[in-house]
Order: structure tokens, then C-alpha cells, then sequence
């Protein structure tokens, strides 16, 4: 088991059941990143601001140091001798990943003209390219707008990730890699999200960057 995982089971033993989904949503992630991929994430509410959070983990540092190539600090350093080293110590290493909860003058206008419940599927339609992964949040795993957004990703080719409760809802059959916490109540269900984004992220971190 990865450490970080075990980790994670050490604080939330429950979710041990959730292990072997989290592995597999981690070799998509890798996988994705290894080939260029990028990550998309979507929810409502507050999995809208784990959307958020998770971008903020991957598009910067976390846990490990980030230092960017030196062929590109050189780069920085030869085209802008007066600032080039300075930039390069202010950037960090970065896993492409963009959250469709944040765009609000794209989502209300697209609300409003066409269609709430696509919101996110505009998103992905426009975003997504083969071997990209898109993440989708939601406690009861029937979010209209999510369960749309990865109807769209499977048509485009995109890798398909669920994070859920325990019933998983229509993302249980309709995800390539559906990860159900073992708990009903939604306050409940988003408590447990956050240990399970949290490892993936440090997983694909460390993967990419040294530790």
C-alpha cells in the first residue's frame, strides 16, 4: 500500500474500504499527467470548494518542493538577466489542473441562456481532450450537472473519476473509478472527502516532484 495511504488510514480507518479505488484513481491521475493530461474538477456547494482546493494543491506546491527545470531557469535567466533568476525562484513546479466551479460569468451566462444542468459539460466540452481525467464531486452521486459533465467527458475520451457517499448514486455505474465513502450524511461524506483528495494529490505529487 502507498504510504500516503497508509497514511490516511491511520487517521480514518473507515476508510479503508476506500483504499483500492483511491490506487486506482491515483494510476489515472499519474497516467494522465505522464502524457500531458490535464485534470478537470466539478461540484456544487461545498465539493465546489474542494473543486477549488484541490487545484490549489496540484498548480503549486504542497508538500514537496517544486523548483522549476534549470534548462528553464536558464532559459528565464538568459532572456531576462535583470529579473530571469528572481522569476525562477518565485515559480513552482505545476500539475495542470483547472476547477469548472470557478468560472462564475461563463456558468451564470450559460445558466441563464442555455441550461443549468450543462453548465460543467460546456466546460468539459471546451476543456476536455483524450487522456485528460475529470474529477466529479457529490455526496449523493446524482448531481445533474456532474453526472452531464461526465456523460460528456466518456464521449470525449476523458478518464472519469467519482468521489461520493456511500450509495454512489448514477456516478457508481456511470465513472470509470468511483470512490464511495462509507457514510450517508452529507456533512459526513465531505469531512471524508477531503483525507481522500488530500492523498491523491500528494501521491501524483511525489510522483512528479522530488519529496
Amino acid at each position: 500500500m502507498h504510504h500516503h495511504l497508509s497514511a490516511m488510514i491511520g487517521k480514518y480507518p473507515e476508510l479503508m474500504a476506500c483504499v483500492q479505488e483511491t490506487a486506482l484513481a491515483y494510476e489515472l491521475l499519474a497516467d494522465s499527467y505522464r502524457n500531458g493530461g490535464k485534470l478537470l474538477v466539478c461540484g456544487n456547494g461545498g465539493s465546489a470548494a474542494d473543486s477549488e482546493h484541490i487545484v490549489g494543491e496540484l498548480m503549486k506546491g504542497f508538500v514537496s518542493k517544486r523548483p522549476v527545470p534549470a534548462s528553464f531557469r536558464e532559459s528565464l535567466i538568459r532572456l531576462f538577466p535583470a529579473d530571469g533568476a528572481q522569476l525562477a525562484d518565485r515559480l513552482q513546479g505545476a500539475l495542470p489542473a483547472i476547477s469548472l466551479a470557478s468560472h462564475a460569468a461563463l456558468m451564470t451566462a450559460f445558466a441563464n441562456d442555455v441550461s443549468a444542468e450543462t453548465v460543467f459539460a460546456q466546460q468539459v466540452y471546451g476543456y476536455g481532450k483524450e487522456g485528460d481525467v475529470l474529477l466529479g464531486l457529490s455526496t449523493s452521486g446524482n448531481s445533474a450537472n456532474v453526472v452531464r459533465a461526465i456523460q460528456v467527458a466518456k464521449s470525449l475520451g476523458v478518464r472519469t473519476i467519482g468521489l461520493t457517499g456511500r450509495d454512489g448514486g448514477a456516478m457508481n455505474t456511470l465513472c470509470d473509478v468511483t470512490i464511495r465513502v462509507p457514510h450517508d450524511r452529507t456533512p459526513d461524506i465531505q469531512e471524508r472527502h477531503q483525507p481522500i483528495y488530500h492523498a491523491l494529490c500528494m501521491m501524483v505529487e511525489e510522483a512528479f516532484f522530488d519529496a
